[in-house]
């Protein structure tokens, strides 16, 4: 015959939660954190009211119950009162702080210029050869034009003579 004991779980976890508060059944705190942050349930249900104003929305309410896995976020300044709301047992939960970061210390990405290395060292040789190109271009201009000047052993162009 085998032993066959039901196991339930307890209302309340044997150790605390590593990384959490312990809120005791029926006891409650004030936050006021100097930071934006997450209140985050862990185990057991919160009951958390908001100092006010409160708006017209559930979202903008004052009181908030969360349970397990549930969160809020608080910002800094704001006043929240937290209650542990576990029929047997303590409420465990988080405060991750949300820090904001200043545009200085945001993390720069470096820039990769391998894809692009190739494309300008050709446009610079391409650059140097259109220089090069066009200063040609322009003494075989003036060269030309040289000739066709003297070409004509000093003569006048045609209809700009003196008078015979």
């Amino acid at each position: 015959m085998t032993d066959r004991s039901d196991h339930t779980l307890s209302a309340a976890p044997a150790n605390p939660l590593p990384g959490t508060w312990k809120l005791a059944r029926g006891r409650a705190i004030t936050l006021r954190p100097v930071t934006d942050g997450v209140l985050r349930v862990a185990h057991g249900r919160l009951w958390a009211t908001r100092d006010g104003p409160h708006g017209n929305t559930p979202f903008d309410a004052g009181d908030h119950v969360l349970e397990v896995g549930g969160s809020m976020r608080v910002r800094a300044g704001e006043r929240v009162v937290i209650e542990a709301w576990t029929p047997a047992g303590a409420s465990y939960f988080a405060w991750d702080p949300l820090f904001r970061m200043h545009a200085d210390a945001v993390p720069r990405r470096s820039l990769n210029f391998a894809a692009v290395r190739q494309p300008l060292a050709d446009l610079r040789l391409a650059g140097a050869l259109l220089l090069r190109a066009l200063g040609g271009l322009g003494r075989g201009l003036v060269e030309v034009a040289s000739q066709a000047v003297r070409g004509r052993g000093g003569q006048r162009p045609a209809g700009c003579g003196a008078a015979t």
